[in-house]
């Protein structure tokens, strides 16, 4: 079996979420533990931390990988989905699982999984990446929850920490259509005694985070006693560090990344002063500085060219996009913004289409996957704009009419940038 083999055998075999949508998804665990079963459950032979959250999960997921790599540690990192290659959601410091190391799993798969199973193409990923995290012996793995929290394939793990980033409104079809209902979802990797993160919260979900840390005893009388094990990221802090000039300039550029900083940062604290983890501050300064080097991380407000000076990011929601259009309005003043632009439709379209500057041309288009929205019906959704049916074109033509000193932006969904990234 060659690389390639093993790949088509796992998108047949399984269809992936980010092909086919909602009929990928499996809620629930018993798969996964099934799974974890015929492969020695790795997931009990390594240390972790889980990561949840609507937005920002994965670059929080790569902060805290990147601390703990520079602090000395053998960094196990499991995020999705993946731009480019499959094995960027499997990393071990920085490098992405060998391609030798997914064909043998492929073919342990096949022999130890009977017929009657049919873990979905998520939970065959999670048990690859918990069985290469336990092979190789990592000192600790950070875990980025795929969809949700509760049901979802990785919350099989007990954590040293987890870790919610915010609520926002995506995937509604499977996690509830209020903020309430979503943070239940998210707060199921909430477990007895772990403690937890908690990155930003309003007057609607901070209720469900106190209510599920009560439940698991990580609840005090108040946030600064010693019995209290859960932490609101945006009460800490953190921001007076920064203006103390103790955490360097991140390497991950967007207005939203404040946020996962803070996120990150309070994690780290609660890992070293609770979890004894070593963790220096000379660690925590060279991960933030050098995230992407150290983790591979790709497509967070990344400068993939200087003239016209082109960037792409994965927003793809109401709640990114928005962070996502506030800073191109900050960076284009009298420049003109050329916007190459994709979605998928299991996304909030109207709010996200709204949220977009008519003071620009726009290129849209769409990404090689069922669940793209015809960019013929974009355009036309939008009132503006010219449709291109491969994000190439798209792309070629943009920079066929930018100048110097224009700005092309692209995004809109991940399977958009996942695209263009092979173009530059």
């Amino acid at each position: 079996m060659t690389y390639s083999d093993a790949l088509q055998y796992l998108y047949s075999a399984a269809p992936a979420f980010h092909l086919v949508g909602a009929a990928a998804y499996k809620p629930g665990l018993e798969n996964v533990q099934a799974l974890m079963a015929q492969f020695g459950n790795p997931h009990t032979q390594f240390r972790s931390i889980h990561v949840a959250g609507t937005n920002g999960k994965g670059s929080t997921s790569h902060l805290i990988a990147a601390v703990l790599q520079a602090a000395g540690y053998k960094v196990g990192l499991y995020t999705s989905p993946h731009l480019v290659d499959f094995r960027e959601r499997i990393r071990i410091n920085g490098q992405p699982v060998p391609e030798l190391d997914v064909v043998r799993f492929v073919e342990t798969f096949q022999r130890l999984t009977t017929k009657d199973q049919r873990p979905s193409f998520f939970e065959i990923a999670t048990a690859m990446a918990f069985d290469y995290f336990a092979r190789e012996k990592v000192d600790i793995a950070v875990i980025e929850v795929g969809l949700g929290g509760r049901l979802d394939a990785t919350n099989v793990i007990t954590p040293l920490l987890s870790v919610i980033t915010n609520i926002g409104f995506d995937h509604t079809e499977f996690l509830g259509h209020t903020l309430k209902d979503i943070a239940r979802e998210k707060a199921g990797i909430i477990k007895p005694s772990v403690p937890c993160v908690i990155g930003e919260t309003d007057s609607e979900t901070a209720p469900v985070f106190i209510e599920a840390a009560k439940q698991n005893g990580i609840w005090g009388e108040g946030l600064e006693t010693t019995d209290c094990r859960i932490w609101f990221a945006d009460q800490c802090g953190y921001l007076r560090s920064r203006r103390k000039r103790e955490i360097p300039t991140c390497q991950l550029h967007g207005l939203y990344q404040d946020k996962n900083q803070q996120t990150a940062y309070v994690a780290l604290q609660a890992l070293r002063n609770y979890q004894q983890l070593n963790i220096p501050l000379s660690a925590i300064q060279t991960g933030f500085a050098q995230v992407c080097s150290l983790t591979g991380l790709r497509g967070r407000w990344e400068i993939l060219c200087d003239k016209p000076l082109t960037i792409c990011d994965t927003g793809h929601n109401s709640h990114g996009i928005k962070y996502v259009v506030e800073q191109l309005q900050t960076i284009s003043k009298n420049r003109c913004l050329r916007i190459v632009f994709g979605m998928v439709s299991d996304k909030d379209v109207d709010v996200v289409l709204n949220l977009l500057p008519h003071d620009a041309v726009y290129y849209f288009t769409q990404a090689q996957t069922h669940r793209a929205i015809p960019a013929t019906d974009l355009a036309a959704m939008f009132g503006q704009g010219c449709a291109f049916s491969t994000i190439e074109a798209a792309v070629r033509q943009a920079q066929k009419e930018a100048t110097d000193e224009d700005i092309i932006f692209i995004g809109g969904s991940n399977y958009v940038v996942g695209e263009a990234l092979t173009l530059f």
